[in-house]
């Protein structure tokens, strides 16, 4: 059919009212759409077909990552995500459900006669193989949340060294002055917890969602805590302990393969959770917030990092988006820090400082792209193109959801006080957060403005 991108995007402007911020080229070679915007290629019938049967982010989603929808050669990643977050939030799109069986009205219709003439139409298509399907037990049991977190991180320790770099870090790194590389800036953020924590020689860590260990070898390191680290990702613990065994550390840091709900050999004298919180649950974060409490020491210290959404979405739980549940992280919650910071109250805890770190993550998310791209092939081959695109996709849309402030992430620093109401911690701010211990790295000046800043490859 000649000139379909022209008809295509001629039928959405006029449904719209506004033109398509983004040029469309269609698998018979034509283009068409505002010169100078991002350029999608919709490379077969099936991915118009995807996008008419889910007009929205998954639809989008499963177009990309089943290979049906590519971005033109020289296009930047960044610029069409948020030409096509504006273009999925119009409401015109986010009614429409143009599923070929719907009525739509005359202008609605006009599109769909394109996609007929092209030969579009027809049964939906089935979601790429990457898609998690209908998850099945009770949400947030542990079996469930057993299938969940290794659709995630069990998809191998290979594909995340080059994603994270040497580090091993999977979430936001810290942006000192000092960092000028990522693995500088894990390292930062690392030291930026152990200080939070008051971490001294002798304390014993627990370390909630440990990933690969890397918190667990820097506290024991630098701060000579001895520290358990738990995870319920089977490929994450066996290589947090085969980095402890090559640490000569495997008489001070135990690594299991084991629930948060499952711990019961407290007490411990600090308690770290970063970006665990988040396969919680709302249902379950009670359970969360009162387990960790009953787990520490009276006068020990709690740091809950995790990411947070707006509050400006009507009632709880909020999931996660359709393609980060489907795709990424099945399950996922996200609450407001505030929600947060009332259940760990609730719990028990004293919350004595809550810090955002949300243009960090924007920058962390970049680099982690940034890494993806650069060993791209190596990346397909290790967990095959879909995955490595499903990757590349939430990443940088993560990193533009950042930067807009469409969601944050905090470090919430709690205590247990003591009976007589101790919380243990110097009277000042500035003696616990900005004073480094020896050898360790210093902190973010209070005012250092990331705003401007971007990559630093």
């Amino acid at each position: 059919m000649a000139k379909l991108a022209g008809q295509l995007v001629e039928a959405l402007d006029g449904l719209l009212g506004i033109p398509v911020p983004l040029r469309v080229q269609a698998w018979d070679g034509s283009v068409a759409g505002p010169p100078g915007a991002p350029t999608v290629v919709l490379r077969n019938r099936r991915g118009l077909r995807r996008l008419l049967w889910q007009p929205d982010e998954l639809g989008l989603a499963r177009a990309y990552v089943a290979g049906d929808l590519e971005l033109a050669p020289g296009t930047d990643l960044y610029e069409t995500l948020s030409a096509v977050a504006r273009f999925a939030e119009l409401p015109e799109i986010r009614t429409m459900a143009l599923g070929p069986r719907d009525v739509l009205g005359a202008k609605g219709r006009r599109v769909l006669a394109v996609a007929l003439r092209a030969g579009a139409l027809g049964p939906e298509p089935t979601p790429p193989p990457e898609e998690v399907r209908k998850a099945r037990g009770r949400l947030h049991s542990r079996s469930r949340d057993r299938a969940a977190i290794s659709h995630h991180y069990d998809v191998g320790n290979d594909f995340y060294g080059l994603v994270l770099g040497p580090s091993m870090v999977y979430s936001c790194a810290y942006w000192t002055p000092e960092a000028k590389s990522l693995e500088a800036a894990q390292e930062a953020k690392l030291d930026l917890i152990c200080r939070k924590l008051g971490l001294r020689p002798g304390m014993r860590l627990l370390d909630v969602g440990c990933g690969w260990g890397s918190l667990l070898l820097h506290a024991a390191e630098h701060y000579g805590v001895t520290a358990v680290g738990v995870s319920i990702s089977k490929e994450q613990v066996a290589l947090a302990r085969a980095r402890v065994e090559e640490a000569g550390l495997a008489d001070r840091v135990d690594v299991r393969l084991q629930d948060y709900r499952e711990i019961v050999d407290g007490p411990f004298d600090a308690i770290s959770s970063v970006g665990m919180a988040e396969h919680v649950g709302s249902e379950q974060y009670r359970i969360y917030a009162d387990g960790l409490y009953r787990l520490l020491a009276p006068g020990g210290r709690l740091l809950n990092h995790q990411i947070a959404r707006r509050p400006d979405y009507p009632g709880e739980p909020h999931r996660t988006s359709p393609f980060i549940d489907r795709y990424v992280f099945p399950d996922g919650e996200l609450s407001p820090v505030g929600s947060t910071v009332a259940r760990l109250e609730e719990a028990g805890f004293e919350v004595r400082d809550v810090e955002a770190l949300r243009e960090h993550y924007g920058l962390t998310l970049r680099e982690w792209v940034a890494n993806l791209e650069a060993n791209w092939t190596e990346a397909v081959r290790l967990v095959g193109i879909g995955r490595a695109r499903v990757w590349r996709l939430y990443m940088a849309a993560s990193a533009l959801a950042f930067e807009q402030n469409r969601i944050g992430i905090n470090q919430v620093l709690a205590v247990r006080s003591t009976e007589a109401g101790g919380a243990g911690l110097p009277p000042t701010r500035e003696e616990w957060l900005v004073r480094p211990a020896p050898g360790a790295t210093a902190a973010t000046p209070a005012g250092t403005d990331l705003g401007d800043r971007r990559s630093v490859r």
